[in-house]
């Protein structure tokens, strides 16, 4: 071999040892690195499909279904896998129960995404889709779901509603995806970690085409969903019912509590809506129309609403009185039509006078309170009205007004008990007791949600303490509900001047006073009425606040109703009913049922908000 002969060897044998090197490399590497090649292949063979879990079912205290869930199906298409002709698109559009136009709609939308599963219809039933399987269509299947239903189809601001989440949810929240349920405002909201279950998944294997073939390694890799847990309601629906029967036609609230457990029986907030409404196919429409209401159906008056009080309020004001030692039950003020202050009056109705504190609550004696509330906060031990006022500030949120009573429902409002600080911004520091006395009666920047109103009468019916008020009783697999429940609230009034109240209270239903209506055989219901200034244009609101027995109580229940005039008129005879419901089981008393359904509140107010919002939208 001459020499130009050698070269070119060691050149080829250089180039034979060098690419063998490199191929021993490439082999020993991806010996090193199999598990990750044989991760990416299955990746790409592989398909997975979340299984949504069935949502936790909500009971009443009673044991019967306020909500149920369903079974309902999502129909997807795949728009290269249905067959060119053959099968009856007329039947399939009825069956699916959606337009031709929704129909080519979404053809259309799969036609541009020809291999994804695109959503044709959504909430179709059992029977339905065993008719579906039937057709044996290939490129359509079905995704399982489940969809609420009410069988009472009652407290539907109370319940809230589940609704697909949205883009900024599944981006805030990261456990959620893509046409995935979530519940909405009220329990459905509040218990939601509870209620929705624990998510599935089914792997598929797919082909090139991304095509499902079959189920991936006979299914074997699958996660079962675990259905969500069920909740009983400290709600008595059956009196939830009746009590949304009564309010039919009217503007503000019910809320009745068991006072030895602070469990909410009634949560009324009026106007509300058939919960059924909220699910479905009509269910964005449907939304709209309760959306742009202007009585605001879908508003819980009960936990959010801010209203004045009124004579209700004058128990607190006893109770503060006597513990600061300004007022003894037996002190007795006179009233001459109202209370005058400053060139002003108080206002007040024809009674008996003067009166002791008793027959002041049992007749709702305007001068009366006036007096104590001025008493109180001029005590010469303050020093000034204004340190007056803040220590008031300080019973007044013991009793839970002014602030948040921490109840299982989001979106609870605090009211308003107004502040030194708040009058002295409002007034240049330069105010004194006749610029609050509205106060003493529950008016003036006063403000309360009809669930503290309610708590107020659970806490006179216990003689000074609360269980903060909550709306279930009991939690599928656990032994008790959150600890806070169970924990007493005190006053800072001692038990023994609540004796006296619930004597006047006692006295205004059995004896003679402004609760006459509320008086029920053989039950000793004690009760207070309130009448609240609102709009001097439109009728005062009405309240009631009572609980029965005296002794022992088994409900404490308060009823608000915007522009219902006194508080004998409407409020009394709604709340007594569903305590004569409440109590035996029945009731008795038609006539006034009937008093109740005929009560025509003016609500000119809301009409013409309506009206104008209305002629707004039109143009």
């Amino acid at each position: 071999m001459n020499n130009r002969g050698r070269l070119y060897y060691n050149i080829l044998r250089t180039i034979v040892v060098a690419v063998g090197v490199v191929l021993l490399s490439r082999l020993m590497w991806l010996q090193f690195n199999a598990e990750e090649y044989r991760e990416r292949a299955r990746a790409h063979s592989i398909e997975s499909v979340v299984e949504f879990p069935m949502r936790g079912e909500v009971l009443d205290r009673n044991g019967e279904y306020i909500v149920k869930s369903r079974s309902c199906y999502d129909v997807m298409i795949v728009y290269n896998d249905l067959p060119k002709e053959g099968f009856d698109t007329t039947r399939l559009i009825s069956l699916l129960d959606v337009t031709p136009e929704k129909f080519e709609k979404s053809l259309r939308e799969a036609r541009q995404s020809p291999r994804a599963s695109i959503l044709v219809a959504g909430y179709l039933s059992q029977d339905n889709k065993l008719r579906l399987d039937e057709m044996n269509i290939t490129g359509i299947t079905t995704r399982y779901r489940t969809a609420r239903e009410y069988p009472r189809k009652v407290g539907g601001n109370l319940l809230g509603y589940v609704s697909e989440v949205s883009k900024e949810q599944v981006d805030k929240l990261h456990n959620y995806v893509a046409g995935e349920y979530i519940g909405t405002n009220g329990l459905e909201s509040a218990y939601e970690d509870l209620l929705r279950g624990k998510k599935g998944v089914k792997y598929y294997s797919i082909d090139v085409h991304r095509a499902i073939v079959g189920p991936y390694n006979e299914g074997k890799d699958d996660i079962q969903p675990e259905r969500g847990l069920q909740l009983i309601s400290t709600i008595d629906v059956r009196l939830q019912e009746f009590a949304e029967e009564l309010m039919e036609g009217m503007i503000g609230s019910v809320v009745a509590i068991e006072p030895s457990t602070g469990e909410i029986l009634v949560m009324v907030s009026s106007p509300s809506y058939n919960p059924d409404l909220l699910v479905g196919r009509q269910r964005g429409n449907n939304y709209m129309d309760l959306l742009h209401d202007q009585r605001n159906p879908q508003f819980n008056r009960s936990v959010k609403a801010k209203y004045p009080p009124g004579s209700t309020f004058k128990l607190v004001q006893g109770l503060i009185a006597m513990q600061e030692g300004v007022l003894t039950p037996n002190m007795r003020y006179s009233c001459n039509m109202g209370y005058k202050y400053g060139g002003r009056i108080m206002k007040c109705h024809a009674h008996a006078s003067p009166l002791d504190l008793r027959d002041a609550v049992a007749q709702s004696c305007n001068a009366y309170f006036c007096q104590v509330f001025k008493d109180m906060i001029t005590n010469p031990k303050y020093g000034s009205v204004k340190e007056g006022v803040r220590v008031w500030n300080d019973y007044v949120y013991s009793f839970g007004f002014g602030r948040q009573l921490g109840t299982d429902l989001y979106g609870e409002g605090a009211g308003n008990v107004p502040t030194p600080e708040d009058y002295d911004k409002r007034y240049n520091g330069r105010w004194n007791y006749g610029t609050v006395l509205s106060c003493s009666i529950g008016q003036g920047e006063m403000g309360c949600t009809p669930l503290q109103m309610a708590n107020l009468a659970a806490i006179i019916a216990n003689r000074g303490y609360y269980y903060t008020p909550h709306l279930v009783k009991g939690i599928e697999g656990r032994d008790s509900i959150d600890a806070r429940f169970y924990e007493r609230h005190y006053t800072m009034v001692d038990s023994i001047h609540y004796v006296p109240i619930v004597e006047g209270m006692w006295r205004s239903v059995n004896v003679s006073g402004t609760s006459r209506t509320a008086y029920l055989p053989g039950w000793d219901v004690c009760g207070k009425t309130g009448t609240a200034e609102n709009n001097k244009k439109y009728a005062d609101h009405s309240t009631f606040l009572s609980f029965a027995p005296k002794d022992n109580p088994k409900i404490a229940i308060s009823v608000y109703v915007e522009h219902g005039g006194f508080g004998s008129a409407i409020a009394v005879p709604i709340a007594s009913l569903i305590e004569e419901m409440y109590l035996t089981g029945k009731v008795e008393r038609p006539q006034l049922v009937e008093r109740v359904k005929n009560a025509k509140p003016n609500y000119r107010l809301y009409d013409e908000k309506q009206r104008k919002y209305d002629a707004q939208r039109n143009k």
